[in-house]
This record gives structure tokens, C-alpha cells and sequence, in this order.
């Protein structure tokens, strides 16, 4: 705010003082002019008292004055012009400016910390090491706040200017100086020709100007003696004259000019006059150095009158020099008071050159210290005998005629104390108050007279009775509703611009400082400073306002700020800041109706288009429209996909229209590790870089992506309108840079960029027209076609930015479906700019540094390394399902394309569901040649059978091999049989593909991942991947269940024991609703390296069976063992039709096949374990290995099955097979995984692990599994009970070892039955001869056992008896177990 380095008592004192005018003949004139000062200057160094001076009030109360100043000018009798003072006071503000560069000065107000410039003044014054102390003072105390200098300058040249008025009186002249030459003929004469000069231009109608306090106007007379030139006692004997004509109080002699001209020059004499010469011209000053043309503000004395040197007019022999005011327009004819900035511009080079030439002429040059002792004695003089008595005289009468007139009963000072005391007269509103502009009061009218006492009592200092007289004159104003005479001031922009500032200083300075009330009155002041002209300090205003109001939320009074901001700056060809404000208002989330953001808008683009044009050649600016959210980037790498053709289906591969899923992308990964290890004999290489087709802020992005050469580049950028009204970006494209580089050679190339390189090295794809609708947020892809090998760089986005024609009216709808492309009116208006993508790695937490600390790692989505051609290959399916039933086999074909210019090879196809398909067998033989080799267009290799082999199995055998599903081998890696295993360039190639349907029912996702590379290696990419997803939905079909146990015959046909029984349980849980009539099982073969299906054990004479909806049917077939082999598998087909589906070729060997592969995973888990185990537990785990395996069956079965179809009003022929694991005696297989359920919530145990595992024990059922016992006895045998009384029948017990070990076995024969429901079934029988027996026998030995069994009567009888125990050999009897009993074995007494 404003610095006074007076209080403000001195301020007021100094502002406001007696008003005594000078009148001097030419001759007076001309003394005072040989020292270069007029007389009103010559004494105005002297114009303060040094001393206290007295007078007495109305009451008769002693007043005390202290360092009363009085002002003495030359008369000037036309007054300064209305519009000279504001282009003055104008003038004052615009030069006082913030200085560029230098600290600003900071307040700390509550939470803001404002930025105040307050160095404005230069230091090349006189006086500004003064102003410099009394700066460093405020600075050093507490209380410093910054400074407004430009308020200073206007209130120090608006006090100055203040014209004299009829409704106020303190400009008005209290006495008037008369002076006259000693060395005139006739000084008396003079003096009255001055003092009646004086009375006519007071008293007559053609001078308005200057005024006068009261008619009776107090005149005193100055002789002016030159001492070094005049006659000294002449001037005695006239002022002696003088004294007797008008008052020893009324006249005065001075002596100057004692100082002879030929004194040597080395004396110094002080010069106290330049201070206030300077002071008043020291803006003229700045204004002469900023140009040749400058505005005319002279202010040379203090209340703007002119000394009269440069204006001389003679009128009768008198100076006349009060006939022009210095302020005095150029063209009078203009009275309008403009301030257009033309009417006042003049050139200044002979005004300069005066400045110059009177600036370098010394002050006081015949004026020695005692002169200057007489001027300081006169003024006193004047003052003490003169000026003050007639003050007080004048107070006396006014204040005499004030309570005449008002018939008041005492003197207003003794009333003062009844005004402060209360009792005040009720005043009208404001609102209440008339227009009464046109009132006027006569001069004797004592409303008047109380204004113009309170204004002399104001002048001396006599605050307290200035007042009481204030507030009376003020309520007689107001009661008549004078409101000129009430207000008391003239308005102004400027003045209240700077008032509202000052006001503001005063809110941000107070004990609690008031910020927002700070920023509003800077706003209020800044417009008026706009309204002034004043737009630098207007923009001041607006800026440092701006500082309390951004980021409070406040956006709508934000946008008004900037938007003032730029206009201002524009005017003020700031055109950058312009630009930056405009942008503000553009990038905040603004609240602003779609009109005022329209309006916003345009100002910007015609600001920033005439930025453009300063420097068309520059670098593209940054634009702030629309929004880019630069995470949202995504990158794809090739070309899009092909769509479906017809029965052709395109692989979906990837594409930026899907959505990124972390687990998927985590599951296409770990396929393309599997294949890599694979291709890489089961190693992944060090420098293997998954392949990421599509970036985006989800993916890996540390690394430099991957791109081929001739391969589209395509960018995915986000835009965002936040504005209500639509933005048209044209020539939209991507700004890149770009380092050729061959990758083979050790050599870097010249960095290119856009502009300097065309389309032969990067082909950039250009969007013509782009439009964004009001509040959406849009997508744009771009491309980039590389052409060479290197380091490519995408900077950002290039493009137009502009509006359309009637933008409002498009209420949001999409562009696409009110207005073609290409159609779009712009509004003519449009600026072309960049944006750059900008992108945020992911925050690093690995270390503890980086824990620690907040670092961000790379993220090079945007900075592709393009290599050599690579070939490209596109795969589609022909035929291929969307629904199955479970189980289902169907034939589909799979087209792969060479479409790059390279040839390719090592075509793999890797899936998490190898059992879903196969390509076929490695040899020819085992793969059918087409559909229509079979019956029925069967996808199985099919012959036809004759009727001997029915429920015959039929055999073959097949090694797991010849379909990749050896043990050593990745079987979810399929190699994929081409011809030469290579894919020529446009080459393509048909391959069948046979499906099977999952066996759970529901929606499937299947993922295919193609792996193929190049013949020739590449140092950066060394294969490429392709992406496939089937979706199959599968219904449900049949359900397969099976259990295996030991049959009762021990030998079969060709004498070999060990053999089994199959139990096949199929159930059609199909619910019809795919169309299924029924399901025939047309055949079920067995597949085993161990073991095989002999025959169909069936009642039923139908050749197959049939299954309707929820029929079931229950199939028994015997198992005999095969012969064992490492590699091949034994396929047994047992056909229930008249054709044989060889079960051992292709497709139905590779679902096997495949359906193994997680045993065959558990297996080699299972053997790992094994041998990792302690060789001190070697023969404990053999041993309970052995017994294990008693209950083991490594047999698979496989349920081909048709079903009958009606779709369309067709019957149509679906096959499938479901595949059944056997493994345990007596436990049940199913085809389908079962689902668990879910255990109940158990309270969670805590205990010790002990040191030792305890050793895993065969179960009881695994141990009564070693000997299998079979009894053989006639069904029936008759005895003559009557002859003989004992019968002996003959039974033999037959022994068969199930193990792979020897076994000691007891046979005891003691056992009998007690249980009295087994008597009452059969009666009680016993054995004769040895009852007990212990044998050993060999692996996979059949023991016979002959016994006799004793009967004493007739009945039927259970041989089932004898308890067997067995144990392996050279072992202890830890796992010895009692066996278990055959089926019982009856046997029928008769008696003959």
C-alpha cells in the first residue's frame, strides 16, 4: 500500500495549507529572475515555520499551531481544464510502473504467500537516497507491506490539480502578496496599480478564476530591493512611506541579490530549490527518456500554477502572465475531456531542450546565506503580523454572522460538545435523496459560511472546531439534498481504481489478515484501472488477485481473472502471457455455460493465431485442447485382423478392441514360455522377451517393444473435450523421431525427425477431420508405416484445433449420425499445435532404497526398436463348431497363410487343452484320408467286420509316439505337419482338424498359441506368435462310469489266471433339448500296455445298445493281462455293430492320447519322490510299493458312441467317445472330473510336526489283495446215508499269487461258523485230514489244494471256510492279513 514517511497529521498538514497568492510587477520579476526563479519560487524553500505560532479561537481559547506551512503561487486567472487533469493524473499513474526484473516483495498472509512488485522508481533523482533510507527503514520494520508509488504520485498531483470550486474552500486564496521593485520610478504607484488589478479580477464577472475565501481579501506589500545593484536608502524612505500608508503590519521590505557577481566561484552556496523543482518534474523527466513523443503534464508547482516565465503577456505594463494555466488543452475547442491517447500527444524535443538548458542553470546564484536568512524573517513576518491575525479575524466574524443569522444562542465551539454528545438530527437515506444536481447556494448563504469556516479552522489546524462545523454544513446538505455540496469530491475511474486498491492493501495488512477481501477489492480496482486506460495496472491488479483465488474451487471467478488476464495482456502485446491465461481458462474443468466457453474459446484461437504469425517458422506449440490422457495410450504392433469370410473364420489373434485381462495375458505368456522351451530343447533363453502385441498401462512396458519392418504402427490416443461445445481437429497425426540403425552392422545413423525426413523412411497415416463432441471423450488411431530398420521415437500428437459452425446446436449427438466426414464447417478459426504424450512408468518398490524414496521406472511403450522383415502368418478355421455335445469328435480344416515375403518354418501350436483337438498321427497310415473313407462320412478310420467277431475284441496296438505323447515330451506343444515343415511366401496349406467336445458341460475358452519363425536367424526377434480363441459350448451327452474286479476263474481258455471283470455303466443324461433322439454305443475299446478286453459278457442278442433320454444300460466284459511293453499300448475293440473304429489310429488314438498326459505328469511327480526318498526306507517302500500294486489296474476304456439328431427337419449322425481311467481294484472311474464338495468349517488345530514322517502303510483292502482263492466241488453230490454214515466229497482250494513277489501263505482249516443266522442258512460241516498248511508261492503262481470235506446228514453247505494269510517273503509279519473270501460256495447233500 501507499509509504508516507510522515505521520498522518504531518500528511495533512503538508496537504492542506493557506493559500496566499503573488502579484508582482515586471520589474520585481525581473530581480527574482536573474537568480532562474520566478518570485512564488524564489520563496517557496521558506514556506514552513520554525517555530510555534498562536492564535485564539471564537471562545477566546489560545490555539496552538505547530510547522504551519503556507503555499504562495502566482495568480492564474483561467482555469486548467477538466480533461488536462484527468490526462494529467493519467499520466502520474502510467509512469509509475512496476519495474521489470527486480524481487518482488512477498507478504505472508495466513496460508498465501502473495507476490507484491513494489520497486518502481528509478534511482537516477536527486532525492532518491532519501527515498532509499526511508525504504530500508520500512523494510526493517515489522509493519513493511508493499509499496503503491503510483497511488502516491496521483495523490500528491490530484491535490495539487484539485481545481478551486464553489461547494468547498480550501483552495481558495486567503491573501494576496503584492510586490514591487525598489528601482521602479513610482513604487507607491505600482502598488496600487497591482492592488486594483487584484480587486478586478477578484471581483469582476470575467474572472472566474482564481478564488478568493472572502471579499475583504487581506493584501500585503512587498518592496523587493536588489541590494548589489540599487540605491540602499531610497528604498527605506519608500518603505517608510509605505508603513505610513498601509500598516507596519501590512508591508514588508526584502532585501536580495547581495551576492556580487565577480565573488569567486569555489564558495558554495546551498541550493534548497532544486529539490522541489526536480520533485515536480520528475515524471516529465521519465517521459522525455522512454521516445521522441510525449504527453504534456507539467506540474512544476504545487498546486499547478505556472511561475509565468514561459507565458509572457503585457497588458498595461503588467505582467500578465496569469492569463494561460499551464494545464491549458492544446485545442481549447475540445472541452469532452477524452482520453483517447491522440489529443495530448506532442513533440518534445524544444520542450526537451528547455528542460535541459533550465535544469543546467544554478538557483540562487546572487543570493547569499543572509538573503536567504531575510526570505525565512519575511515569510514570518508575514505570517505572524499579517496572515494569522486575519484568519483569526475572519473566524470571528463568520462565526459572529453565523449566530446572528441562526439565532443561536452561543458560538458553535460551545456547542461542539452537545453535537459529539448525541441528540443527532435523524438523517434521509440515501436511497431518499433527490436529483438536485442543478442546486445552488448565493454566496452569503449560511450554509456556506459554515463550510467556509470549518474550512479555514481545517487550514490552521483547528481540528476539533472543523469538524463540529463539518457535521453541521453536512446535515443542512443533506436536508436539502445538495449532493454535490454533501459529497464534497469530484469522481473518477482512476481515483476510485486507486482508492479500491488502497483499500485492499489496508484488508491484507490488518492484525488478521483478510485475503479474500484483499483479492476482491484488487479485482474491483483493476477494472476501474481498465476503465481508466491504466492496463498495465489493471493487469497488476488482476494477477496479483489471481494469487488468493487459484485452486480454491472458485473456477467461475478463476475464469473471470484469466479471461481479463489475456484480454489485458493482448492489448498490452504481452502475447505469450495472453496465451498462457487463455489456457487456464481452457484446461480447468470450467462451470461455464457452452456460450461463454464458445466465447473463451475464440479468444484463444484468434490470441494464439496472431502468436503464430510473430513466428511462423517456430517450433509448434504446445496446445491445451483437447484433454490427452497419456496412460490411456495404447500401442498396437501389425495388421488388424482379417474378418470372416463366409465358413472361413478368421484367428482372433489380438486387437485393440479387446479388453485387457491380466489373467489372460498372464495365461498367453506361460503358453509362449512353454513353446519357446520346447523350441529351445526345454531351456528359455536368457534374452527371451514375451512377445505384446497391444501396450497399454497394464502391460510390461520396462522393456523396448518389438516391430517389423513394413509392419503398421498404431497408437491409441484418449482424447477428452471438458467443454460444452464441440473441438474440430484436422491434419491430426503423430509427431515422431526417428535413428536408422542396422542391426547387423556396429553403426548408428543421423537421428531423423518429422519434417526433416518424408514418408521414405516413416509413413505417417493423417485423420482429415476429427471431431469431439461437447464433454466426450474419444479415440483416435493413428499409424505410423516404418520403412527401414532403427529406433523409432513417438513424441506426440500434431494437429489443427479449431470449432465448427454452429457447435451449440449439435446438443452432443454423435457427429456419425448427424453429419458425414468430410462435411464439417469449421468456423474459419483454427490453430495448428502439438501435444506431447508424456507417459509415467510404474512407482518402483523392489529395493529399500526404492521403498524408501518415491521413484518411477521407464515406461518405452512409445519407443519401438524396428527390426528385419519377419515372416507373417494368418490362420483360419474352416468348419470350425461353436457348440458340441460332450465327448463329441468333429472334422474341421485349419488354412494357414504365408502373407509376408519371407518364408517360415517351425510351425507349433501350443494350448492348455491338448485333448480339445489333434491334427492327426505323424505317419500317413494312422490318419484317415478324408470324411467319406467310412460309413456314414464317420471322423474315425472305420472297416467293416463280419459277424464271428462280434463282442470279440478285436486287436492292435499303437505307440505313444506316433502322437506326441511320449513321456519325455511337452504334450501341450503339438507340432504343426507341414510339407518340408516349411511355408513358402503367399503360400497357404489346408490341414484337417479334429475336435472333441470337453466332458464337462458349459462354456468353453480355448486358447491357441501358433508359434512360427524365420529361416534366417534374427539378432532381435527370434519368432513370432499368434493368438487364437474358440469359444465352444458344450451340452451334455452321456455319462460313463466303470469299476474293474478280480473274476472268480482263476484260469482262462488258454490256462492263464489273473484275469478280470469290467463293469461299464452308461447313462444318457442328455435332456433333449439339442435336438438328441438317442445315443447308440456302438463299440468300447481298451487301451493298456498291460492289460486288454477279451470279450463281451452280454445276455442280449442286439447288436448295439440303444439309450433314450435318462435310460441307462450296464455292459460286463472280461480282462484278461497282455503282453507288457515299455512303448506300445494294446488297443482291444469290442464292436457292437458291422463296423470296427480303429481305435488305435487317428482320432480317436490322440484323445487318448491326450487324456493321459496329466497322469502321465503325475506319474513321473510320483517317481521323482521315489528316488529322492532315503535308501535306508529302500526295502520298507518296496515291500509296501509291492502290496500296492496288487490293487493297481493300469487300464483305460473308451465308449464310442453315436447319436441321432434332428436339426432342421434332417437327421443328422453325431459321434463321440468318452475315455474312463481305471486304476484300483473296486474303486469306480467316472468320464467326467467330479466335483468335490465342500468340506464343513472345522476348528482349525495347531500342533508339532515330528521329526520323522511316519512310513505310509498299505491299506487293509490293499493287503487282502496278494492271493486270490478259488474252491472247486461238485454243485450237488448224493450219498447213501443209510449205507455209510459219513460223507466225503472231494474239494480243491486253488492258490493264486496276484503279486509281483514271492508270498508265504497259511492255510487254516479250523475256522467254523457260529453265526446262528449262517446255521440256520446251512448246517455245520468239517474237514478231515491236515488243517493247517503253509506253502510259498512264486509271482504269479497257481497253487492246487486237494481236501476233503466231512457231512453227517443231508443239507446244503458253505466250503467258503478256510482263512488264508499271507505275507510277502523275507519279510515280518507286519503286513500279514487275512485274504479275502471268495464268492460263498455252496454245496447240496442229497441222500439216496
Amino acid at each position: 500500500m501507499a509509504q508516507c514517511v510522515q505521520s498522518v497529521q504531518e500528511f495533512l498538514q503538508d496537504a492542506f495549507v493557506p493559500l496566499v497568492a503573488a502579484l508582482c510587477s515586471d520589474e520585481a520579476e525581473r530581480l527574482t529572475r536573474r537568480n532562474g526563479l520566478s518570485f512564488a519560487e524564489l520563496v517557496k524553500p521558506f514556506c514552513r515555520l520554525t517555530s510555534e505560532v498562536h492564535m485564539r479561537d471564537p471562545n477566546n481559547q489560545l490555539h496552538v499551531i505547530k510547522n504551519l506551512k503556507i503555499a504562495i503561487n502566482n495568480i492564474i486567472t483561467h482555469p486548467p481544464q477538466p480533461g488536462a487533469i484527468r490526462k494529467l493524473l493519467n499520466d502520474v499513474v502510467s509512469v509509475s510502473q512496476p519495474a521489470e526484473g527486480l524481487v518482488a516483495n512477498v507478504i505472508t498472509a495466513g496460508d498465501y504467500d502473495l507476490n507484491i512488485s513494489d520497486r518502481s522508481v528509478k534511482a537516477n533523482v536527486p532525492w532518491y537516497s532519501n527515498w532509499k533510507e526511508t525504504l530500508m527503514e520500512l523494510n526493517a520494520s515489522t509493519f513493511y507491506t508493499a509499496t503503491t508509488p503510483w497511488f502516491e504520485s496521483y495523490r500528491e498531483s490530484f491535490l495539487q490539480s484539485m481545481p478551486a470550486s464553489d461547494h468547498e474552500f480550501l483552495n481558495h486564496y486567503v491573501a494576496c502578496m503584492l510586490v514591487v521593485s525598489s528601482s521602479e520610478p513610482e513604487p507607491v504607484e505600482q502598488f496600487l496599480k497591482l492592488s486594483q488589478e487584484q480587486h478586478r479580477i477578484q471581483h469582476s464577472s470575467d474572472y472566474l478564476y482564481p478564488k478568493w475565501f472572502i471579499p475583504n481579501t487581506l493584501k500585503y506589500y512587498v518592496l523587493l530591493h536588489d541590494v548589489s545593484a540599487g540605491e540602499e536608502q531610497r528604498a527605506d524612505s519608500i518603505y517608510e512611506e509605505m508603513k505610513q500608508r498601509y500598516g507596519t503590519q501590512g508591508c514588508y521590505l526584502l532585501k536580495i541579490n547581495s551576492r556580487v557577481s565577480n565573488r569567486g566561484v569555489d564558495e558554495q552556496i546551498p541550493d534548497p530549490w532544486s529539490q522541489y523543482l526536480q520533485k515536480n518534474s520528475i515524471q516529465n523527466q521519465e517521459s522525455y527518456e522512454d521516445g521522441p513523443y510525449t504527453v504534456i503534464s507539467n506540474k512544476s508547482a504545487d498546486h499547478l500554477i505556472s511561475d509565468g516565465l514561459d507565458i509572457d503577456i503585457r497588458v498595461d505594463g503588467l505582467s500578465n502572465n496569469f492569463k494561460a494555466h499551464p494545464l491549458q488543452l492544446d485545442h481549447p475547442s475540445d472541452t469532452s475531456g477524452t482520453l483517447d491517447g491522440t489529443d495530448f500527444i506532442k513533440t518534445t524535443p524544444s520542450l526537451h531542450e528547455s528542460k535541459k538548458s533550465s535544469s543546467g542553470t544554478p538557483h540562487g546564484a546572487c543570493l547569499t546565506l543572509t538573503d536567504h536568512d531575510r526570505i525565512r524573517q519575511f515569510i514570518q513576518e508575514f505570517t505572524f503580523r499579517g496572515l494569522l491575525p486575519h484568519i483569526e479575524k475572519t473566524i470571528r466574524q463568520l462565526n459572529d454572522q453565523l449566530i446572528s443569522r441562526k439565532g443561536l444562542s452561543r458560538s458553535l465551539f460551545s456547542a461542539t460538545k452537545k453535537w459529539f454528545g448525541g441528540g443527532k438530527v435523524p438523517e434521509k437515506s440515501i436511497n431518499e435523496l433527490k436529483n438536485t444536481s442543478g442546486l445552488l447556494y448565493p454566496p452569503e448563504a449560511p450554509e456556506l459560511q459554515i463550510r467556509k469556516m470549518a474550512d479555514l479552522c481545517f487550514l490552521v489546524q483547528h481540528y476539533e472546531l472543523a469538524y463540529s462545523c463539518y457535521h453541521t454544513a453536512k446535515k443542512d446538505f443533506l436536508n436539502d439534498q445538495a449532493m454535490l455540496y454533501a459529497a464534497g469530491a469530484l469522481d473518477s475511474d482512476l481515483r476510485s481504481a486507486l482508492l479500491l486498491e488502497q483499500a485492499a492493501h489496508c484488508f491484507i495488512n490488518m492484525k488478521s489478515p483478510m485475503v479474500r477481501k484483499f483479492a476482491f477489492h484488487m479485482i474491483l480496482a483493476g477494472h476501474r484501472f481498465s476503465k481508466a486506460g491504466q492496463k498495465k495496472h489493471a493487469l497488476r491488479c488482476y494477477c496479483q488477485a489471481m494469487q488468493v483465488y487459484k485452486g480454491k474451487g472458485w473456477s467461475l471467478a478463476e475464469d473471470h481473472i484469466n479471461f481479463t488476464i489475456g484480454r489485458q495482456s493482448f492489448t498490452l502485446r504481452q502475447l505469450d502471457n495472453a496465451v498462457s491465461a487463455f489456457r487456464h481458462i481452457l484446461i480447468n474443468d470450467s462451470k461455464q455455460p457452452a456460450a461463454q466457453q464458445g466465447a473463451f474459446l475464440r479468444e484463444y484461437l484468434y490470441v494464439y493465431k496472431n502468436v503464430t504469425q510473430l513466428s511462423p517458422d517456430g517450433p509448434l506449440p504446445q496446445l491445451p485442447l483437447p484433454y490427452i490422457n497419456s496412460s490411456a495410450t495404447r500401442v498396437f504392433f501389425g495388421h488388424n485382423r482379417r474378418p470372416a469370410e463366409g465358413e472361413k473364420q478368421a484367428a482372433t489373434h489380438i486387437s485393440l478392441d479387446q479388453e485387457y485381462d491380466s489373467e489372460s495375458s498372464q495365461q498367453w505368456k506361460e503358453l509362449e514360455e512353454q513353446v519357446v522351451a520346447v523350441a529351445n530343447k526345454g531351456i528359455i533363453p536368457s534374452n527371451f522377451q514375451p512377445t505384446q502385441y497391444c501396450l497399454n498401462s497394464y502391460s510390461d512396458n520396462s522393456r523396448f517393444p518389438l516391430a517389423v519392418v513394413e509392419e503398421p504402427i498404431t497408437v491409441e490416443v484418449a482424447f477428452r473435450n471438458p467443454l460444452k461445445v464441440p473441438l474440430l481437429l484436422t491434419d491430426v497425426s503423430l509427431l515422431w523421431k526417428f535413428q536408422p540403425k542396422d542391426f547387423n552392422v556396429k553403426h548408428n545413423e543421423e537421428t531423423k525427425e518429422l519434417g526433416v525426413c518424408g514418408n521414405d523412411v516413416i509413413g505417417a497415416e493423417v485423420i482429415a477431420e476429427f471431431l469431439i463432441n461437447s464433454e466426450e471423450t474419444k479415440m483416435a488411431r493413428l499409424k505410423l508405416f516404418p520403412h527401414q530398420t532403427g529406433e523409432l521415437h513417438i513424441l506426440g500428437v500434431v494437429y489443427n484445433l479449431g470449432t465448427i459452425q454452429g457447435s451449440t446446436a449439435l446438443d452432443g449427438l454423435d457427429p456419425s449420425t448427424g453429419m458425414q466426414t468430410g462435411k464439417l464447417v469449421s468456423n474459419g478459426l483454427s490453430v495448428r499445435g502439438r501435444q506431447d504424450l508424456e507417459i509415467q512408468g510404474p512407482r518402483l518398490n523392489n529395493t529399500k532404497e526404492e521403498k524408501t524414496s518415491i521413484k518411477y521406472g521407464p515406461d518405452r511403450r512409445l519407443d519401438p526398436i524396428i527390426t528385419e522383415e519377419m515372416p507373417l502368418l494368418e490362420v483360419f478355421f474352416i468348419n470350425f463348431p461353436t457348440g458340441l455335445l460332450c465327448g463329441e469328435i468333429r472334422k474341421a480344416y485349419v488354412e494357414f497363410v504365408n502373407v509376408s515375403k519371407c518364408p517360415l518354418t517351425a510351425l507349433k501350436v501350443v494350448s492348455k487343452h491338448p485333448e480339445f483337438f489333434t491334427f492327426g498321427g505323424n505317419t500317413a497310415v494312422l490318419t484317415p484320408l478324408s470324411p467319406s473313407a467310412s460309413e456314414n462320412c464317420s471322423a474315425y478310420k472305420t472297416v467293416v467286420t463280419d459277424s464271428t467277431s462280434l463282442r470279440t475284441a478285436l486287436l492292435s496296438s499303437a505307440s505313444s509316439g506316433d502322437f506326441g505323447a511320449g513321456m519325455g515330451s511337452q504334450p501341450e506343444v503339438i507340432h504343426v505337419p507341414l510339407l518340408d515343415s516349411v511355408l513358402l511366401p503367399g503360400a497357404s496349406v489346408q490341414l484337417p482338424m479334429w475336435l472333441h467336445g470337453p466332458d464337462e458341460e458349459g462354456v468353453h475358452e480355448i486358447n491357441f498359441l501358433f508359434y512360427y519363425e524365420s529361416i534366417r536367424k534374427h539378432s532381435k526377434m527370434c519368432h513370432r506368435v499368434l493368438r487364437h480363441t474358440a469359444v465352444i459350448c458344450t451340452s451334455r451327452s452321456l455319462n460313463v462310469r466303470a469299476t474293474v474286479s478280480r473274476s472268480n476263474a482263476l484260469e482262462d481258455e488258454e490256462g492263464r489266471g489273473d484275469n478280470m471283470l469290467v463293469f461299464v455303466d452308461v447313462e444318457n443324461i442328455n435332456t433333449s433339448e439339442t435336438g438328441v433322439k438317442e445315443f447308440h454305443v456302438v463299440q468300447v475299446s481298451s487301451n493298456s500296455k498291460h492289460w486288454k478286453l477279451q470279450k463281451s459278457v452280454k445276455v442280449s442278442e442286439d447288436k448295439d445298445t440303444k439309450l433314450a433320454s435318462r435310460e441307462r444300460a450296464k455292459l460286463c466284459f472280461k480282462a484278461v493281462r497282455c503282453k507288457s511293453s515299455d512303448e506300445t499300448y494294446t488297443f482291444a475293440d469290442i464292436v457292437f455293430g458291422n463296423e470296427q473304429i480303429i481305435s488305435s489310429a487317428s482320432p480317436c488314438a490322440d484323445f487318448f492320447f491326450r487324456s493321459l498326459s496329466s497322469q502321465l505328469k503325475r506319474a513321473r511327480v510320483q517317481s521323482s519322490t521315489l528316488v529322492s526318498q532315503a535308501a535306508a526306507k529302500q526295502s520298507f517302500d518296496e515291500a509296501v510299493r509291492l502290496i500296492q500294486k496288487c490293487s493297481e489296474v493300469d487300464l483305460n476304456i473308451v465308449v464310442l458312441w453315436k447319436a441321432y439328431v434332428v436339426e432342421d427337419s434332417k437327421q443328422l449322425i453325431l459321434e463321440g467317445q468318452h475315455h474312463v481311467a481305471l486304476h484300483t481294484v473296486g474303486k469306480e472311474a467316472f468320464s467326467f472330473p467330479r466335483k468335490l464338495e465342500q468340506p464343513e468349517m472345522v476348528l482349525l488345530k495347531f500342533f508339532r510336526p515330528e521329526n520323522t514322517p511316519a512310513a505310509t502303510r498299505p491299506t487293509p483292502e490293499q493287503l487282502s489283495n496278494l492271493i486270490k482263492t478259488s474252491l472247486r466241488y461238485p454243485e450237488s453230490f448224493n450219498h447213501s446215508f443209510n449205507q455209510k454214515s459219513l460223507c466225503l466229497v472231494p474239494v480243491t482250494l486253488l492258490l493264486s499269487n496276484c503279486s509281483q513277489a514271492d508270498v508265504d501263505v497259511i492255510i487254516d482249516l479250523r475256522h467254523k461258523t457260529t453265526s446262528p443266522e449262517a446255521l440256520e442258512v446251512h448246517g455245520s460241516f468239517t474237514w478231515l485230514g491236515q488243517t493247517q498248511y503253509k506253502l510259498q508261492l512264486k509271482s504269479q503262481e497257481v497253487y492246487s489244494l486237494q481236501l476233503k470235506a466231512c457231512f453227517v446228514h443231508t443239507g446244503v453247505y458253505n466250503l467258503g471256510t478256510p482263512r488264508v494269510f499271507a505275507k510277502l517273503a523275507d519279510q515280518v509279519t507286519l503286513f500279514e492279513t487275512s485274504q479275502q473270501n471268495s464268492m460263498p460256495a455252496l454245496i447240496i447233500i442229497n441222500n439216496i
